[in-house]
């Protein structure tokens, strides 16, 4: 060993090989902080001195091989000036230059993820090797910024300038398969092969077989294209990025002219480039709101693992009702490693759920990503019943009956007398309260809520939702099996709605006002979309369905009077009289009819004003901000009140709740940091502008007082 840190170690066979082995002490990942890369620096020098060297193997001593920068230091580099941050940049570029100007061939040995400044490691080497298990990739698009440390310039000269568009703008996680396809590595083996082939790679090089000088004379040089087809390159990569991107994601549109500008420089003009627009993006407000939500996103996930440290894994589940969303828990459960019982009452609703979970297991394996014969192992960890025969071997049940308080109880209080004492019992109640639900039950202790959200198998959140009686024993049983699940759990505590649907439904309130006041539904659907929603309210109404939405608000203004009761009929109200119920019988705001692969295809038909005439009291002309005030001023004056009153722990776990729940617009990074952004006592004055319409738009007491302070949520 000739160099050993904490973080990097190097050693020289008798070959005059060296390996520069990555090993952060004290923590399971290799990670790029400050401490790494002083050391990777020091290991570099260290080599660059050995006399005779014959080749370079970068490598990994755990399971990864570098998952990225340590984003809880890189964001700090946001903070500095331009012609520091400018500085920070450059270190980190001179240390991988250092590496692709050895006198001698560089081998990285990706044994697992190469994420991010792990992948801009890998791309300053001459060969890449790769585990036919890893995977490797540049997401810093979903960050709000591109690759700063040379990504957006090795890349596009390794793969070709269309791949690396796509690699770098799409920011997904690439396969073994897909990367050797494309050219980024040199060969896949399998994993407890990797150091050994990047060994003989380098031998191949030393016996004369492969030119690594040639290689890296290609790669450095400027790429050669002519007007015309440059222009036809950068014009379809740009039309298709920009499409999916959208107005709200400026970092791949931002790659791409990056890309576009530094691939006919020489390799140091390109990175100088590279730098200015990272600087550009890291200091905008996108990348601001993205980082916050992958802390927040750590921090949550960092919460459940506490919760459910020393929980008792759950070895067999049950769920009760099936249809759509029995399927989809029966899915994920079995998906995931978890076998499940699907019980009903009625033969044609276990029917209709093994045909859910058995059309999803078809599309993984359509996609490739799960073999025929997994799929079918997986589905057969399903189990239909139509008795309780069974259930005492169920260690957890989920509830997902019809939406009705005495239809629960009763089934609820009926299982609970066919299971262990020891089992857990939860329901996937949207807005029924748990403290409610739990009152006829002999082990009210062993209960709580387990709110998933449709479609099952995409939504990424589940609601844990703790009762008063509810011990945490329950908490930590039901959030360790929400986590077997492949979801993000978050506890919040018992309140009509919970945390999800009280927010959302002050939002649909605030149509349903405009509604009144005769506001296009397209218009204001339209606007929200623009503003960055996934759909507008009245085609989430029409998803979600207007039957559930109209139970849902009667329970929420049961519960808050004050604000949320209504007076007459609102929109939801008059749909739901004509039986309108959305999407589920196809006919709602807009009417349904199946598309090519059999999806609900939305359409609007004129008809629709007429029947909704009765409800319209006057005609008000809106702007475009005021549909955008009138919508969100409630929902973050509600996410707000949900902190204050301790339903949820903390801001960083309501807007997760948000992002995950409702689709609420990542580029805002959730209310709470939307408030921040915005400044408290900038959203109080706006909210007085329409204090008129009623309580809901009335800010806390305690959010004046913040105003007053110019406090945050987030430094809270």
């Amino acid at each position: 060993m000739i160099f050993e840190g904490q973080a990097v170690k190097v050693a020289v066979d008798d070959a005059g090989v060296a390996t520069v082995t990555l090993d952060l002490a004290g923590e399971s990942v290799n990670k790029f902080n400050s401490l790494t890369l002083s050391e990777l620096a020091t290991a570099v020098d260290t080599v660059k001195q050995i006399d005779d060297l014959k080749g370079v193997v970068f490598a990994s001593a755990k399971d990864v091989f570098v998952v990225g920068a340590d984003i809880t230091e890189f964001t700090s580099w946001f903070k500095l000036n331009d012609d520091d941050l400018t500085d920070k940049l450059r270190d980190v570029h001179n240390i991988f230059n250092d590496i692709s100007n050895l006198a001698c061939p560089t081998v990285a040995a990706i044994n697992g993820i190469a994420l991010g400044g792990g992948m801009e490691l890998v791309l300053s080497c001459d060969y890449r090797v790769m585990a036919d298990s890893a995977k490797i990739g540049l997401p810093e698009t979903q960050l709000g910024i591109y690759p700063g440390w040379g990504g957006t310039v090795r890349l596009p000269r390794l793969i070709g300038v269309d791949n690396a568009c796509e690699w770098i703008c799409g920011g997904a996680q690439k396969r073994s398969a897909d990367a050797l396809k494309d050219g980024a590595v040199d060969a896949v083996v399998a994993a407890d092969k990797v150091q050994a082939s990047a060994r003989h790679l380098v031998q191949q090089v030393i016996e004369g077989k492969l030119d690594y000088k040639a290689r890296r004379d290609e790669l450095r040089a400027p790429m050669e294209f002519t007007p015309i087809e440059k222009m036809m390159i950068f014009e379809s990569v740009r039309g298709v990025v920009g499409a999916k991107a959208g107005k709200h994601y400026p970092a791949p549109m931002a790659a791409i002219k990056t890309i576009e500008k530094g691939i006919s420089q020489s390799m140091e003009k390109a990175l100088e480039i590279e730098i200015k627009g990272f600087i550009k993006l890291a200091k905008g407000p996108v990348a601001k709101s993205l980082v916050t939500l992958f802390l927040s996103d750590q921090a949550i996930k960092k919460v459940a693992g506490k919760v459910s440290k020393h929980a008792t894994p759950v070895k067999q589940a049950a769920v009760l009702g099936a249809g759509i969303m029995g399927g989809g828990v029966a899915y994920q459960s079995a998906s995931k490693g978890t076998p499940i019982i699907m019980k009903d009452i009625r033969q044609d609703a276990l029917d209709l759920g093994l045909s859910e979970a058995n059309k999803l297991f078809n599309g993984q394996v359509e996609r490739g990503r799960l073999t025929a014969d997994k799929a079918f192992k997986a589905m057969n960890g399903i189990v239909p019943a139509l008795s309780y025969g069974e259930f005492e071997q169920v260690d957890l049940v989920v509830e997902a009956v019809v939406e009705n308080v005495n239809i629960k109880k009763s089934v609820l209080a009926e299982v609970e007398s066919k299971i262990t004492d020891e089992a857990i019992l939860t329901s996937n109640t949207s807005t029924i309260s748990i403290t409610e639900l739990a009152k006829d039950l002999k082990r009210p202790e062993n209960f709580c809520g387990m709110h998933f959200f449709n479609p099952v198998h995409r939504m990424p959140l589940v609601e844990v939702i703790r009762g008063e009686k509810t011990s945490d024993k329950a908490i930590a049983q039901t959030v360790a099996y929400a986590q077997a699940m492949g979801k993000t759990p978050v506890v919040v505590n018992d309140c009509p709605g919970f945390l999800v649907n009280r927010v959302l439904f002050p939002y649909f309130a605030g149509f349903s006002l405009m509604m009144q006041e005769g506001a296009d539904f397209q218009v204001v659907d339209k606007t929200m979309e623009r503003f960055g929603w996934p759909m507008g309210p009245a085609y989430l109404l029409d998803v979600v369905g207007v039957d559930t939405a109209f139970h849902a608000d009667q329970v929420m203004a049961e519960g808050f009077p004050d604000r949320m009761k209504h007076d007459g009929k609102n929109a939801v109200d008059r749909l739901f009289e004509l039986e309108r119920f959305g999407q589920k019988n196809s006919k709602g705001f807009y009417t349904y009819e199946p598309d090519r692969k059999g999806k609900p295809k939305k359409i609007f038909n004129d008809d629709i004003n007429a029947l909704l005439a009765p409800i319209v009291a006057s005609k008000t002309e809106l702007t475009e901000e005021d549909i955008i005030a009138r919508m969100m001023i409630p929902l973050c004056i509600e996410t707000v009140r949900c902190v204050e009153e301790n339903i949820v722990s903390s801001a960083a776990e309501a807007d997760m709740g948000l992002i995950y729940g409702i689709g609420f617009p990542p580029y805002l990074g959730g209310a709470m940091h939307y408030l921040d952004q915005m400044g408290l006592q900038a959203f109080c004055d706006l909210a007085d502008k329409y204090s008129h319409l009623g309580k809901l738009y009335e800010p806390t007491a305690n959010m004046r007082e913040m105003a007053k302070n110019n406090e945050t949520y987030y430094s809270a």
